[in-house]
This record gives C-alpha cells, structure tokens and sequence, in this order.
C-alpha cells in the first residue's frame, strides 16, 4: 500500500476520474508491454516489413480504442453516483470489480496471444471463439497435451485478479465528491472522449482492423492490434454474415454470372435456368455399373508431410498408394479449418469470408450436397467420424442436407484408444470397414465420409505401432505417420473385400495443419495431397492446377451419376483447358485465386486488389502486373459464394423443382 501511496497526488488533482484514468494508463502498459515482447520474439517479420514504427504508433491507437470501451460505462456512472448515499455504496462494489475483470480480460487474452499464434499465425480470433463452444473437447485437449498452457494460464489468472483487486479497490477510495452541477459536466465530457477514443476516427466509420493494415503478413497486421479487441472484433462478425461484396470490390450481378458460366466445362446453352444460373445437367464419364463413393478426408495433412510430394518422409502408405492410383499433385485446399474442407468437399460450395456452410444458418437443411443428389439416386449416405460429431456443427449440417446415418463415437464398440478428439485412426477405419461390408451384403449402393481425427494437437495416439520420427512421442509428425500406419493396414483390408471393385474412394486432406508466413496468403501451406483409387482405377499422375471444389463433380462422374447440380467445380475425368485450371484460397478474410501461369490475385477487405507472380520453388508472392481479364475473371469468383448464398442458388428444393420442370418440357 505504501507504493501505492506515491498516486495520491494524482488522485487529488484528478478527483472523482482518477479510477478511470489510471485503468486507462494501466491497460496502455499492459498491452504495450505484451506487444513489445510478441514483436521481439518475431522481430525478423517485423523488421521485413520495416513494421517497427508503425506497429507500435497503431499498436497505441488501438490499445486506447479498446480501453475507451472498456471505461464508457464508468465515464457516465461514476460521476453521477460518487456521493450520493446508497448509490455510491453500490457503484463502489461493481466499479472495482468491473476494473478487476478488465485486467484480467486483458491479461488472459494477452497471455494466450503466443500459444495461439503458434498454431494459427494470427493473434486470437473467431477460431478462439468458436473453440469455446465445444469445452469438452477442448477441455479434454488441453488437458492432455497442454497442462503446462492450463496451469500458466490459472496463475496468470488468479495473480491478475488477486491484484487486480487489490489495485482497484485503491483507485475508489476517498474519491473527491464533485458538486451537484459539475457531475453531468464530468460525465458527458468523459463519455464523449470515450466515445471518440473508440471511434479513433472523425469519419463516417469508426476504426477497423483493415484501417490499420500495412503489409502483405497477416500476423504483421495483427500485432498492432491487441488480442481482447481482435477477439470482440470477430464476436461482432460472427453475429452477422459477411458478404464479399461488402468488402471487396463490387461488379454487376450479370457480370459475375456469366463469367462463372464462361469458365466452367460446359457451353452457355447448359444453363437453363436465370434463377439457378449455375444448376446444369452433367452427363457422368462412367456409363457403366454405378459405384460407391467413399472420402477418406484426412485431418491437417499438408502435402509438406507427404514423402510423395516432397515432403518429409512420413506417409510410406499413401506415397505407394500415389503410386498405384490417381495422383493428383497440385490439389490445393479452399481454407484453413475443417469445416472449410468438409464445405468444398461434399458441396463443391465456393468459400466466402463468412464462415463455412456447416455453420452458416441459411445452409443447415435444404442446402445441396452431393448426398442430396446420390440420396436422390436410392443410396445410403453416411458420415463416420471417431469423435463427437456434433463438434463444429458437422452432425447438424450433414444431417440436414442429404446424409441420413451418423456414425460417430458412441457407436463405437469397444475402440482400442480414445484419445482427446475421439478414438485412434485404426478404430476408425474398421469402423468404416464393418460399414462398408454390411451396405455390401445388404446390395446397398452407399456414400460415405470418413474423417480422421488422429492428427490434431494434443497428437494422441496408441503407442507401439510406429517408430517414432522425432521426440517427443506427442508431435505432429508422429500423428501423421500413425495415420499412414492406420491408413495401410485399411488399404489392406478393403483391396481383399467384396465392395473394393465397386467403390470409388478419394483420399484427401482437408487442409495442412497450420497456415503460417509473411506472406499475404501463404499458398505453399494450401498444397494437399489428393489420390484417387479403387478397382480399376489406373495409375497415373495428374500435375494439372486443382481444387477441392473438383473432388465432388468428379467422384459423381465417376461413380456414374448423370444429374443436374450447382456445382462449378470441374470433373477432372474431363480435359480442363489450361486457362481454366485455378485454386481458390479463403485465408481468414483474404481470398486468393491462383492460376496455372502461377499469377496469383489476392482480396482483401477494403483494400485494393493486389497481384504477384507466385514462385512455386521458393513460395513467394513477387508483385506483378497481370492482365484485366485474369483480375476480373478472380473478382467474380471472389464474389460468387456470398452471391449463391445469399440469393439460394444452392437450396435443394429450387433444384428439385426446376429439375421437374426441365423433366416435363
């Protein structure tokens, strides 16, 4: 109390504000503190974008937006009440608790900030958020591969809080009463400087992320930020659904749509119907006995862990498979989480900078996905799954449009290891065995999802079964080659069973495990593997430019599924001219197309449209002019998806409905 003491001065000059302004001051240096620690520790990336200055001068203004919110509430009633018998009892209970938490609030998140980032590259965001819905899951996560995370993290906390308390019970004693007439004085100007410190701005909007933006590293324009404003920000986004055409720039309705049509495979005369302008009919290659479609989506595996893609020496199984099969060598992912792969691959939905489908509310029934089609066609769809398939919405979403059998962990029978995220990759794949020789004998002809969880951090998984790549045991590295140990002894089995012959099956990842770098969209950590086998199948490599959004057209074609559907991807079963051929990106809200001239044009919100040459040896993005047509033809594909969502060109029931139509002409 002694040290504390050394503030009197100022709370006498100060008077009834002096809680307000040193929460405000306290904030600052806490935040700028963490700040100047976080760019140390990445001081190579700061330094690359010249970002020193700049992060900090930001870094301040943002850290007084965030502490003027913070102190709006105790602006307008702590003048007010400070003296006035009973009310100020009260007030004097809340304010030090409402100062406390936001101590805490700044301090937890700050402490969280370098945990996240390892994993995401960026500072905590809607991901952070969205985590905490699920806290069984992640409870049992952290619990098992992050004990030192949870124990620093509760000192943190209880330390915070134990002087948090201690400082703001301080601030609020023996506050100076001020006079009756001067109280409404104090309140609204304190107020209207609050007001006008969270705006930071005199223009028509207040301050945004995208107002402080200065280089093509994400992470880079993260840090000016502070990570309990980042986290709100996105809270705020979450609430409403972000349509592309809000943030990058706009074109006519027309425009997009015949560009969309343009660059798909089939003619203008195709697309019939003004009101679904990319529904068609699509004639499958395989004219033959019609065949199951089985998705191995394999959990965070990057092609930079796959042997057969140059990558580290951990897939033996899938690098012989790629051998044997479909090899597809330039496939890339549409985003980052699994929820953005499940999107691409059962929907062929374009990605958007809203979240995926799954979780969007207009797209939880009635939305089409290639079940709603092979439904359609009498077969059985299916989602297998190792761990609780309510997580991130998927049973919901699945349920919803097209799949009709869950089979997740409680349908398990005795799994030989649970780890935090479900049971281990072997228990999965015999699951999907037993499955699939049941549909056989009962001459069901099925669709089936199977998604592993074995690579996911904790990285649990049943020790014995590998020799281990690096130490210690629990590393992502050692995950992956479990899985590929997992996913050889599957192979095995289903090459000997009765449905091999009759089942089309894709193995592909559903993102790498993390996106990370300085670069504005780092497309190297995009590259997945892909492989397409089964019986018939013939070997052979495949280095055309792809996309996730690709696999579902082409497993239908494949299958032998002739059908009307919205998708655009391509059927890869067919030539795709060469400058058609394209990946897309969602990288949070940066939208990347990448064109087989390796020019790659980027979005981002609010800002102008930039353009680079990508390198794909040392995966740079070099800043390049390209040709009008390119820049459109990206622009109208960056604002498809929000457009198809938002005016239901992917719902069901229009689908069915025009496919009636079409039927009875």
């Amino acid at each position: 109390m002694i040290s504390l003491m050394l503030f009197d001065p100022v709370k006498e000059m100060t008077g009834v504000t002096f809680p307000i302004l040193m929460f405000l001051l306290s904030g600052i240096i806490i935040l700028t503190l963490s700040r100047i620690f976080l760019c140390i520790w990445q001081r190579n990336r700061v330094s690359n974008v010249q970002g020193w200055k700049v992060i900090f001068i930001s870094g301040l203004r943002m850290d007084i937006v965030s502490m003027c919110y913070l102190l709006i509430l105790p602006c307008l009633i702590t003048p007010l009440v400070i003296g006035v018998p009973y009310l100020s009892q009260i007030w004097l209970i809340i304010l030090p608790v409402w100062i406390t938490f936001g101590f805490w609030l700044l301090v937890y998140m700050e402490a969280a900030t370098p945990f996240f980032i390892k994993e995401y590259d960026v500072r905590p965001n809607r991901f952070f958020v969205e985590y905490l819905i699920y806290p069984k899951e992640v409870m049992s996560m952290m619990w098992s591969g992050y004990k030192l995370e949870l124990a620093l993290g509760l000192i943190i906390s209880l330390a915070t809080v134990y002087f948090g308390w201690i400082f703001s019970n301080y601030l609020v004693q023996d506050l100076q009463t001020p006079s009756w007439y001067w109280r409404p004085v104090i309140a609204l100007s304190t107020v209207a400087m609050c007001v006008l410190g969270a705006r930071s701005t005199l223009g028509h909007r207040a301050i945004n992320p995208s107002m402080i933006a200065f280089s093509h590293d994400n992470l880079m324009n993260d840090l000016p930020l502070n990570s309990s404003y980042s986290v709100l920000y996105a809270m705020k986004l979450m609430r409403k659904i972000v349509d592309s055409s809000t943030i990058y720039p706009t074109m006519k309705a027309d425009d997009i749509i015949h560009i969309v049509q343009e660059n798909s495979q089939l003619t203008p005369k195709a697309f019939t119907q003004p009101l679904l302008p990319t529904l068609a009919y699509h004639q499958a290659s395989n004219t033959g006995k019609r065949k199951n479609i089985v998705i191995l989506l394999q959990e965070s595996l990057g092609a930079r862990f796959v042997g057969g893609l140059g990558g580290l020496p951990l897939t033996p199984n899938l690098d012989k498979l790629m051998q044997e099969s479909w090899n597809l060598t330039r496939l890339y992912a549409t985003g980052t989480r699994s929820i953005r792969g499940i999107e691409a691959v059962t929907t062929g939905f374009f990605p958007t900078p809203a979240n995926a489908v799954v979780k969007l509310p207009k797209s939880q029934n009635n939305f089409y996905s290639i079940a709603q089609t092979l439904k359609a066609e009498n077969y059985h769809t299916q989602f297998i799954y190792a761990g609780e398939s309510h997580f991130d919405n998927m049973k919901g979403f699945l349920l919803g449009n097209g799949f009709v059998d869950i089979q997740d962990l409680p349908t398990f029978h005795n799994p030989e290891f649970i780890g935090s995220w479900g049971a281990c990759d072997e228990d999965l794949y015999n699951k999907a065995h037993e499955q699939f020789n049941l549909l056989t004998e009962q001459d069901k002809p099925f669709l089936s999802l199977v998604f592993t969880t074995t690579n996911h951090s904790p990285y649990d998984y049943p020790q014995g079964k590998i020799e281990p790549y690096n130490q210690p045991a629990a590393t992502r590295e050692n995950t992956v080659k479990y899985s590929d140990f997992a996913l050889g002894q599957f192979l095995e089995q289903a090459k000997k069973s009765d449905y091999w012959d009759d089942t089309i099956f894709v193995l592909v990842a559903d993102h790498d495990s993390r996106a990370y770098g300085d670069q504005m969209v780092p497309i190297d950590c995009f590259h997945i593997p892909a492989v397409i086998f089964g019986g018939g199948i013939t070997a052979h490599e495949d280095n055309r430019l792809v996309s996730q959004l690709d696999l579902p057209p082409t497993l239908l074609s494949m299958a032998g599924i002739s059908a009307y559907h919205p998708m655009i991807g391509y059927d890869l079963t067919k030539e795709v001219d060469e400058h058609k051929q394209r990946a897309i990106m969602q990288y949070h809200h940066n939208f990347a197309w990448l064109n087989n001239d390796n020019h790659a044009i980027v979005f981002q919100p609010n800002k102008d449209i930039m353009t680079f040459h990508y390198d794909p040896t040392s995966h740079i993005l070099i800043p390049s002019k390209l040709p009008d047509n390119e820049i459109k033809t990206a622009n109208a594909f960056a604002l498809w998806g929000s457009m198809s969502y938002k005016q239901d060109f992917y719902q069901w029931n229009k689908i069915e409905s025009a496919q009636h139509k079409i039927s009875q002409q």
